[in-house]
């Protein structure tokens, strides 16, 4: 009898230990489920890099409250890292032809560039060219069968002729002299405000006018003006120490009857002894 009591203590003390244990377990599992449940250290509590507790997050892009990432701005829906689906392309816009001249429009426009070392006559001349110079003063070369645009109108001073220009010119389709391989022939005036007088003929389609001339010790100042009237257009090449040449190029446009009128003049001579403008053609086509 006294075995038995003794039995069902030991097994009562040992329900009693281990429901104690059980209990334990039980509080340390509440607990640390409510430690998980709580505010995490970015959801109000201020730490290093984190907002005050109160403080507003900005709703836009990511980057808005200092943190990058490839993935982009967030988008309802998607899966992490996933991107939304890129918009259909803008589509592009050509920027329209400017319309074509209007019959009896005018244009005009000068440019002045470095002569090439050699010059095609035919070649650039393809409606008409003129040479000077080749034999002489008063010489003067055209393109044969050319439309004859080119009309020289004098111009105050007297013109020599010369043969040392830097640049050489040529062609194959010339009258009198129906061909040359290089000529550095041209002609020359002296003195402020001598020069060439020349027009252009126009027939109402765009042109394109090539002069080639050069100074020495001078001023130069091309002068290109419309006979329909307009303000005229200017280029000038000066070099105060020696000789130089250009390409002046000459866009106009005007109608039939109507002529592009040039005047190549010195503007300022730089030495007594004959500062001049020199020509050797001109082209166009």
């Amino acid at each position: 009898m006294t075995r038995t009591v003794w039995r069902r203590a030991r097994q009562r003390r040992r329900w009693a230990v281990e429901g104690a244990a059980v209990l334990a377990c039980l509080v340390v599992l509440i607990s640390y489920l409510g430690t998980r449940s709580g505010p995490e250290p970015d959801d109000g509590q201020a730490g290093p890099g984190s907002l005050h507790a109160g403080a507003a997050r900005s709703p836009g892009l990511p980057a808005a409250d200092g943190r990058t990432g490839e993935a982009g701005p967030a988008t309802p829906g998607l899966r992490p890292r996933q991107r939304p689906p890129s918009p259909d392309p803008t589509p592009s816009v050509s920027t329209p032809a400017p319309p074509p001249p209007k019959p009896g429009s005018t244009a005009l426009s000068v440019s002045r560039g470095e002569m090439p070392a050699a010059v095609d006559l035919t070649a650039v001349g393809t409606r008409d060219w003129v040479h000077w110079g080749e034999h002489g003063s008063r010489s003067t070369n055209r393109k044969r069968s050319g439309s004859g645009e080119i009309i020289d109108g004098g111009g105050a001073g007297s013109r020599v002729g010369w043969d040392g220009n830097q640049e050489y010119v040529r062609w194959s389709d010339g009258a009198p002299e129906r061909s040359t391989n290089g000529s550095s022939n041209g002609v020359y005036t002296c003195g402020a405000g001598n020069g060439f007088s020349l027009a252009i003929a126009g027939s109402g389609e765009p042109r394109t006018v090539q002069l080639y001339g050069g100074i020495w010790m001078a001023r130069g100042r091309l002068e290109a003006r419309l006979s329909t009237g307009g303000p005229a257009s200017t280029a000038r090449l000066e070099d105060p120490y020696t000789s130089q040449s250009a390409q002046f190029t000459i866009r106009f446009t005007v109608p039939k009857g109507a002529r592009l009128l040039l005047k190549w003049t010195v503007e300022k001579v730089f030495t007594s002894h004959c500062g001049n403008v020199g020509l050797q053609a001109v082209t166009v086509r």
